[in-house]
């Protein structure tokens, strides 16, 4: 029996998404750790940490090009409700969309700018701390700019089809959604 099974039948996780818990409690931070062995378990994880997301929060992804920022998106638009949630994609180019949903969602790509020419570019403040819920790809280029409440995913290559996931709430609302999971 694999490490996966057995944790499967100890638990009744899933066996391609596990949760290894490792808290930190000083600072108001948890971190929790899930392996994704699909784009269906990430959408399904997006899917879940949109569950506990309220008007005006904050989500920072950072990950390789290719890790699974833009799916996992897409499984936080279908928990917010949006209907066409599979259509979400990568705003690059126009470095933000809306989605409207039971909270709308703000898409950011930060890609292909740094820290001054995305402040230059629009008024993201009225996104940031509007009413919907906002999460910035390659957010890690703007550290400047994000609030200091928020919650961080790192995204990294496990294999081919597989995805490490680590999330780690600042503060303690976000450190909530994460002991949630």
């Amino acid at each position: 029996m694999s490490w996966f099974s057995a944790l499967h039948k100890t638990t009744g996780l899933p066996v391609g998404l596990y949760k290894k818990m490792d808290r930190e409690t000083k600072n108001h931070r948890t971190t929790r750790s899930f392996i994704s062995s699909s784009p269906g378990e990430t959408i399904d994880m997006g899917e879940r940490v949109a569950r506990g997301l309220e008007q005006g929060d904050f989500i920072a992804l950072e990950g390789a090009l290719g890790a699974g920022k833009t799916v996992f998106v897409k499984g936080v638009a279908k928990g917010l409700g949006i209907a066409d949630h599979l259509y979400v994609n990568s705003p690059s180019f126009v470095i933000v969309k809306e989605y409207p949903g039971r909270l709308d969602l703000y898409h950011f790509d930060v890609f292909r700018l740094d820290q001054e020419g995305f402040t230059d570019t629009l008024d993201y403040r009225r996104y940031f701390y509007g009413s919907g819920v906002t999460v910035v790809e390659w957010a890690d280029k703007i550290k400047d700019e994000v609030p200091d409440e928020y919650l961080e995913i790192r995204i990294t290559h496990v294999s081919p089809m597989k995805r490490r996931f680590d999330l780690r709430g600042h503060g303690k609302r976000y450190s909530r959604i994460v002991d949630r999971l």
